[in-house]
């Protein structure tokens, strides 16, 4: 730590200590909120900016100019060097600095800061520990709101002034050095995707084979493939029905710790790796009389929620109507699995995502190009060894990424609450000065 902890100070609050040469004030005596309500069409000219022209964690502004084309009907003025901090779902960490006079949505606190430097203030707000307590006084399930009183009382740390704008200034190319290394990491992630599914398109439309013979198969997503595969629709190969639920779902007879069969919700579906082990509950064998039973090995799909997920049952389970799958199925599911993961079929079907329309019609109707039993083992076996390539290089880059916005977090912690001495960032302090703030360890 740079300096003598102050422990009194930070004694039972959000932050912990701080060196001993900063105050700890609430924030209602730094920082003024302001309440300028006014009609928004009267501001009609005025930029706005809405929670959503903030970017969650980073502190930046997406948009602060422009028209009030999304502006409510009652809207707050903020000034330039104000700092906004969003009381709608706070955990989403939405604060910036105001660049510029405007007004913004009602949803936003508009903090007008005096003995604290706007860019610390800035990054006071948005740490971790200040976060999690603002959350803490959230009221209102489905749109949780912070208590504006709440947080005008929270302590905050008061350095002297220019130490805070030697925070801010380091804090701003620091985090700005780490994004862009974040971004490179998300950007290697996407491509690492990309390749993965590029893969499995190839494979499961051309074969492994590819001097063989090719024929049109007048399917889009498909293009040309060998001539000896069968072109089909999935119905096909088995009818396509969906799963049930027992009612109503919430009963508790329906559920039993030791059931035999998992009870398969969509989180558990988008939470897997595509092979389903463990389900959060299982069912009573009443329950499970009440839905569709599927053996282990079983496929099936989400067509509700995470839609258009394959998943295979690695044990039993009972699927609900958020579900479809393939009774008759005497193919190796694992090659419809890979076909299904590509999300090349789903083409035409509406947007990926919620928006995408799937039932059991669709499904069946999907065409695909077959290859013979022998190719097909060939295929998942050699997709099964290249896809495991793909899986180890994204947890590395994961691991990666995570270390990284860990990284960027504890920095900002450290260096807002002074665990760090920035100081050297400050030519026109005094050797001096600087030992009568606090001697570094």
């Amino acid at each position: 730590m740079s300096a003598k902890s102050n422990a009194t100070a930070g004694k039972n609050s959000w932050m912990g200590a701080v060196p001993s040469s900063w105050d700890v004030k609430a924030l209602k005596f730094c920082a003024d909120l302001v309440t300028e309500r006014v009609d928004g069409s009267s501001d009609s000219g005025a930029a706005y900016v809405g929670l959503e022209h903030i970017e969650s964690k980073t502190g930046r502004l997406v948009r602060a100019e422009g028209s009030q084309d999304s502006a409510e009907s009652t809207v707050n003025r903020f000034q330039t060097g104000d700092v906004l901090f969003g009381k709608l779902r706070p955990y989403l960490a939405k604060a910036a600095v105001a660049d510029l006079d405007g007004v913004c949505s009602s949803e936003i606190l508009v903090y007008r800061p005096h003995g604290l430097a706007p860019q610390y203030l800035k990054h006071v707000l948005l740490l971790d520990g200040f976060i999690e307590e603002v959350n803490s006084s959230t009221y209102g399930s489905k749109m949780p709101r912070a208590d504006a009183s709440f947080i005008s009382r929270l302590p905050v740390p008061q350095p002297p002034i220019k130490e805070q704008i030697a925070i801010a200034s380091y804090l701003d190319a620091e985090t700005k050095r780490i994004d862009g290394l974040i971004e490179e990491k998300r950007g290697l992630l996407e491509l690492v995707e990309e390749l993965r599914l590029s893969t499995i398109h190839d494979v499961i439309t051309k074969g492994l084979r590819p001097n063989a013979p090719r024929t049109a198969t007048g399917v889009p997503w498909i293009g040309d493939a060998p001539s000896h595969w069968t072109v089909m629709a999935i119905k096909r190969l088995s009818p396509v029905k969906r799963g049930a639920s027992p009612r109503p779902i919430d009963d508790q007879r329906y559920f039993d710790e030791g059931g035999e069969y998992g009870w398969v919700r969509i989180e558990d579906v988008s939470r897997s790796d595509g092979i389903l082990n463990e389900t959060s509950q299982t069912l009573s064998e009443l329950g499970s009389s009440l839905s569709v039973k599927l053996e282990p090995g079983a496929l099936f799909l989400s067509i509700a929620g995470t839609v258009g997920k394959p998943c295979i049952a690695g044990r039993k389970v009972c699927i609900h109507d958020g579900f479809v799958y393939f009774p008759d199925l005497d193919i190796d599911s694992r090659y419809l699995f890979r076909l299904f993961e590509s999300k090349l079929p789903f083409r035409g079907l509406g947007k990926m995502g919620t928006q995408l329309n799937l039932n059991t019609q669709t499904v069946g109707d999907i065409m695909i190009a077959l290859p013979p039993a022998h190719e097909m083992n060939e295929i998942v076996l050699y997709l099964e060894e290249k896809l495991g390539e793909f899986h180890e290089l994204r947890a590395h880059v994961e691991q990666e990424y995570l270390f990284l916005t860990e990284m960027r977090a504890a920095t900002i912690t450290d260096a807002v609450l002074g665990r760090i001495d920035v100081r050297e960032q400050m030519p026109y302090m005094t050797a001096k000065s600087r030992t009568s703030q606090g001697s570094t360890s």
